[in-house]
């Protein structure tokens, strides 16, 4: 067994984060991410300006070339610091007022583009609206979000969950979480939100996905600031990704 020391600082990042209104990204995380960039990487390269963490990055880098989709999908927005998203905020309430601001912008340090993990995406070919663009079902765009669990995407805040998201619908915004967290969602039809909470009341603490030869087991451990040790079975492949409240995920797999 690999024991694994998890601290607090464990618990504000990893691609299962969850920031929003009621949770927002750490300062300490968010001023070292501020300081040192070699963590990001350009979305697409015919956009070097609009950066991902390297592992979205290059997740939707690939996806984007299997379906053949560069310059028929382009990336809207990215990474944003804290002073962009304040930037972006007061912009939108000069221009929009509130009750739209409130449902398309999120407040600074409450915006998953701070992260570096979700990205707004827009159909190619016409003028693009930064805030809402278009990003259809059907064409491209549809084939898109058909395949985007598969390469780690999730649609972060479809219509019928605002309730639960505080956001309203936008097709045009992406999540990576990475596999099988988002195939997970997307087949249980559910929110980042409640995929954190299906987790942690797993019995067990322990929610295993079988997928053809393949076995993930995906443990939730209670810890938060005060940290937590977990154990890892020997030549077992593992992620860990904090929850950004008051737990972490640990995903090991296994061969089926």
């Amino acid at each position: 067994m690999t024991v694994l020391t998890l601290s607090a600082e464990d618990c504000r990042r990893g691609n299962l984060i969850l920031v929003n209104r009621r949770y927002s990204i750490h300062q300490a995380v968010s001023e070292k991410q501020s300081l040192d960039d070699s963590w990001l990487l350009a979305a697409d390269p015919a956009w070097p300006e609009i950066l991902l963490a390297q592992p979205a990055a290059l997740a939707l880098q690939k996806a984007m070339a299997d379906l053949e989709a560069h310059g028929r999908i382009v990336p809207v927005s990215g990474y944003r610091s804290r002073a962009e998203q304040e930037k972006i905020y007061q912009d939108s309430l000069g221009e929009n007022g509130l009750e739209f601001t409130k449902k398309y912008v999120a407040l600074p340090d409450c915006s998953e583009h701070q992260t570096g993990l979700a990205i707004d995406l827009g159909e190619g070919g016409g003028e693009l609206d930064f805030i809402r663009p278009s990003f259809p079902d059907s064409g491209i765009c549809g084939s898109f979000k058909k395949k985007a669990a598969q390469y780690g995407f999730v649609l972060r805040y479809p219509a019928g969950k605002e309730e639960v998201t505080g956001i309203a619908h936008e097709p045009w915004h992406f999540r990576f979480t990475g596999c099988p967290h988002a195939e997970i969602m997307e087949t249980k039809g559910m929110v980042l939100e409640e995929y954190l909470e299906f987790l942690r009341t797993c019995p067990d603490g322990c929610y295993i996905w079988k997928k053809e030869d393949s076995l993930t087991e995906i443990h939730y451990v209670h810890g938060g600031e005060n940290g937590a040790e977990f154990a890892v079975p020997e030549g077992c492949p593992y992620q860990v990704s904090g929850d950004n409240r008051e737990g972490f995920i640990i995903t090991v797999w296994r061969k089926n």
